[in-house]
């Protein structure tokens, strides 16, 4: 089985290494996480216990049981969070979804209790940035209408994917992680600038803003093809069910970072009203 991702191509090979060689549960045919395969009693190795690929399916569920807690996240923070404390609030979780996100991204295996984690504190952070948008800034209707853009795109894109119109060829790939990383190089030195009260215009709500928050909308909606391209690949290496965790946790990056730059642009289009 080959794939252009150099990703999916190690756990692919990792899946078959997995299926060729069981590990041994605990009681008296081995120690949990020794590595060791299953003996027989004439101290023979036994058939290796089968494991389940995942499916498509499984990614589905995995991700409207993240969005499902990432809402349930964003509500309690939205009504438990005091405005005296909501900035505070919002850069902590900024900065532990940040961190989370890229142990997550580089992790070698997949870990549906971080990947859950990760889910609650973004939670928490969409929760006090919509409530920002909603109530302090005064945005009435905003986070409703961010919300049903954010699907529409979602789905939009998908259907874009399951008619072929859009694929993820290697040059389309490596196209749109050079954007991301630039886009998100920018950010990094907009934040930093503003740091010393240098205004860049990026996030200052005009045209110039627009128009970058119009490019991260556009990279963050081609960004679910990349997602839904490693279920696609997923599905065919045969990786282990447990892996459609991670593919979740791709798109629901994808659908919040979305959700929060569809979000910015509403609030410039409603503050020049």
């Amino acid at each position: 089985m080959k794939t252009s991702n150099p990703v999916l191509a190690r756990l692919g090979q990792a899946a078959e290494r997995e299926r060729a060689t069981g590990y041994a549960p605990a009681g008296p045919y081995g120690q949990p996480g020794t590595g060791q395969p299953y003996p027989t009693q004439a101290g023979h190795p036994a058939a290796p216990p089968t494991v389940a690929p995942m499916t498509v399916d499984d990614v589905v569920v995995k991700t409207v049981t993240l969005l499902g807690i990432t809402g349930l996240s964003a509500a309690a923070a939205w009504v438990l969070v005091p405005d005296s404390l909501l900035f505070g609030a919002w850069i902590g979780a900024a900065i532990v979804g940040l961190v989370l996100g890229l142990v997550i991204s580089f992790s070698r295996v997949a870990n549906p209790a971080l990947v859950v984690t990760y889910a609650v504190v973004e939670g928490v952070f969409v929760g006090l940035v919509s409530k920002f948008f909603e109530v302090v800034a005064g945005y009435q209707g905003i986070v409703l209408q961010a919300v049903v853009a954010t699907f529409g795109v979602f789905f939009l894109m998908a259907a874009l994917y399951k008619m072929k119109v859009i694929r993820a060829t290697p040059k389309f790939t490596r196209g749109l992680i050079a954007a991301m990383v630039g886009v998100f190089a920018v950010m990094m030195i907009n934040l930093v600038l503003s740091l010393f009260g240098v205004d860049t215009g990026l996030r200052s709500g005009g045209p110039v803003a627009i128009i970058f928050s119009l490019i991260c909308i556009v990279i963050a909606s081609l960004s679910f093809v990349l997602s839904f391209h490693e279920v696609e690949e997923g599905v065919r290496l045969g990786l282990p069910q447990r892996y459609s965790w991670t593919a979740a946790f791709g798109i629901l990056v994808s659908l919040i970072w979305l959700y929060i730059e569809i979000l910015r642009l509403l609030s410039f289009l409603q503050g020049d009203d």
